[in-house]
């Protein structure tokens, strides 16, 4: 059981990073002028819809954590709601932190939303796709020795070094935005 559970987790990894591979390349067929690194806001939105919707999609056909309980509609679209306010929720958490670490409030609020959009796809996404809007999971999964099971033991992986990645990303840019070059959020992402 657990060797087919780690090669369920090493397939839905590899198509994750399948799918943004396929991001920056796909949409150059479809869209005239499309390039990572000239329409970078596009790539930003096609890449964490990809990401998105392959999680969303992994995680209804795996099923990672089958409950045993049956639960009623309502309980599932309460339990979507949730998950809608708090993805939301972290893209503002994750974009004041970004503003905090220096990017522009003003001038580009869109490339900075974008990219905490994306950052909230590799993190909480994930995390609420996995353990759903249950704020004492993620304090178990995400406290020392939390991790139950391989999957959470891969969330955690992944959203630490979402985020380390983001940052170390960040850490060589000056923070005066004044240079063109200096897209913040596309060297972040990458």
């Amino acid at each position: 059981m657990r060797e087919a559970e780690i090669w369920r987790l090493l397939a839905a990894n590899l198509l994750c990073a399948l799918s943004i591979v396929l991001a920056a390349v796909v949409p150059a067929f479809f869209l005239d002028g499309f390039s990572v690194l000239g329409t970078h806001l596009t790539w930003l939105c096609v890449c964490s819809v990809c990401v998105a919707t392959l999680n969303i999609i992994l995680h209804l056909v795996l099923k990672p954590n089958q409950s045993p309980k049956r639960r009623s509609f309502a309980h599932k679209i309460s339990r979507f709601l949730k998950c809608c306010i708090y993805f939301f929720m972290s893209c503002i958490l994750f974009h004041a932190i970004i503003v905090l670490y220096g990017a522009p409030l003003i001038e580009s609020v869109t490339e900075t939303f974008l990219f905490a959009v994306l950052l909230s796809t590799f993190t909480t996404l994930q995390c609420l796709c996995l353990l759903g809007p249950n704020i004492q999971a993620w304090i178990r999964v995400f406290s020392k020795n939390g991790a139950m099971s391989i999957w959470e033991s891969s969330l955690q992986i992944t959203s630490l070094c979402s985020i380390l990645g983001a940052w170390f990303g960040a850490f060589p840019i000056p923070l005066d935005w004044d240079r063109p070059w200096q897209f913040e959020q596309l060297f972040v992402a990458i």
